[in-house]
This record gives C-alpha cells, structure tokens and sequence, in this order.
C-alpha cells in the first residue's frame, strides 16, 4: 500500500513571499524609496487621511501612491486629483490583500525617483497584515466607529505595525470609544507602536503625524 506524504502549502508560500519582500526592501532602500503599508477595516478613513497628509509632504517630498481594490478605481483617481501625486490603482482580482509581488508590480508602473510610497492595503483587518509586502513599515488605520476593542480581536496587525493611526476622533462624542482603552488593548499587543489621534475632517492631530512622517522618511534617506 502506497504511503501518503502532507505538503504544508502555506509554509512555502509564505516562506518565498517573505524572501521576495526582503529583495523588494533592500532594493527600495538602495533607491532611497520609503514604503509604507497602509492597513484598515473599509471606511476607516485610509484615502481621506493620507490625501491631508500627503498634501502636508508633497512640497518636501515626491511622494508616490498605489491603492489596493478588488475593483474601481475611485481612490487612486481621487488622490491623484487632490493631491497631484502619482498614484496607480492595482486589482487584486478578488483576493483580500497584497504580496511582495503584487507590490513589485505596483511599483514597476508608478514614478521613479519616490521618497514616500504609501501603499493603501485592500480594507480587511485580517489577511493584509498576514502577507509582507516589501514594506519599510506598516501603519494600522483603526476608526473610532469600530470600536476600542479591535486590537484584541485582531492582533496580528496590530503587532505587525509600528503606527496606529486613531481617526475619526471628531466622532468621539457619539460613540462609546475610550482612548484610554483602545491605547492599553493596542499596548497589550504591541508595547512599541506609535499611537497618534487624528481627525482628517478637523485636522486635529495631522500636525504629529506630518511630523511623524517627516523624521521617519528624513532619517530613512540619511
């Protein structure tokens, strides 16, 4: 009788996506070329809060942006409209997230000569943060509507990411959402993360995050 052998698919996946996103991050680095993995539940704010921002860098940095969708091309078109930026639409023909080579892909058709490249993740709290993507760093965007409990529901993006972005703070008087809470349930998972409150809408909180932005990317390309 005939022996049966148990190949873990996952594992070699994973395990060359991991070592395509470290050749896609050395390369990066050598152009001098800082990425970003924008993850988030959908309307978490993602597009509204990187077009306040970006308009804040763009006349310090060539900034560069690729949004990930299942279909439409609605947020690359509205970037590109508000901010003037490069920005690049990438169709993930149904799958819920990005890989190193979806990222490459991006990268090939979009402007060379970047400082800053965000890559707006498709909105899922789950997959995007399971795949690397090339990224110098991952930024989690979590909206007051959500709730203070999503940090301990789903841990791994927020323990993948180096900031956690809190929007929507301007609805803090109509939802039950403790800052005080949501930032021990993210401590819980990761006790490094920069945690930063921002409303896009009022702009409360934008100044920190431009000056987050503008260290990191500054310190990158010394």
């Amino acid at each position: 009788m005939g022996t049966v052998r148990t190949i873990l698919l996952n594992k070699s996946v994973y395990a060359d996506n991991d070592a395509e996103a470290e050749l896609l991050r050395f390369k990066l680095k050598a152009q001098g070329a800082f990425l970003v993995n924008v993850m988030s539940s959908p309307g978490a704010g993602k597009t509204t809060a990187l077009i306040s921002l970006i308009r804040s860098l763009k006349d310090e940095f060539k900034i560069g942006v690729m949004e990930a969708d299942i279909d439409s091309d609605k947020d690359a078109v509205q970037v590109a409209v508000e901010t003037g930026v490069a920005s690049v639409q990438l169709h993930t023909g149904g799958m819920c997230h990005l890989d190193a080579g979806m990222t490459a892909q991006g990268l090939a058709e979009i402007s060379k000569g970047l400082d800053l490249v965000f890559l707006e993740n498709v909105g899922n709290l789950v997959c995007p943060a399971e795949y690397d993507t090339g990224a110098h760093m991952s930024m989690t965007i979590l909206s007051v509507p959500e709730g203070d409990d999503k940090p301990l529901k789903y841990p791994l993006i927020f323990e993948k990411s180096s900031l956690v972005v809190i929007s929507k703070i301007d609805a803090l008087p109509y939802f039950d959402f403790s800052l005080e809470k949501v930032t021990r349930n993210i401590r819980c998972r990761n006790k490094d993360a920069k945690i930063i409150p921002v409303s896009a809408k009022t702009g409360e909180g934008m100044e920190e995050l431009v000056k987050f932005f503008r260290e990191t990317v500054t310190a990158f390309k010394a």
